[in-house]
């Protein structure tokens, strides 16, 4: 094998790598942007909940009630 079927052959590699390393570098992105929107609507669940459990006056909160198993 000559060096220039070596360095073809190198260069090749390199680019397949950096097609791969782009490739996953969209989908971390892609999954951050999920995450991001997932903990914010967790939060507006939880938001929710402490409101309605606030308004059921005279009741336990579920968060400070045994399971039933208890």
């Amino acid at each position: 094998m000559s060096d220039t079927d070596r360095i073809t052959a190198l260069e090749e590699q390199i680019s397949h790598l950096m097609k791969t390393v782009d490739e996953l570098s969209d989908v971390i992105a892609r999954q951050e942007n999920d995450l991001d929107k997932m903990q914010r609507r967790l939060g507006m669940l939880m938001d929710a909940e402490v409101s309605r459990q606030a308004d059921g006056e005279g009741s336990i909160a579920l968060t400070d009630q045994r399971p039933p198993h208890w």
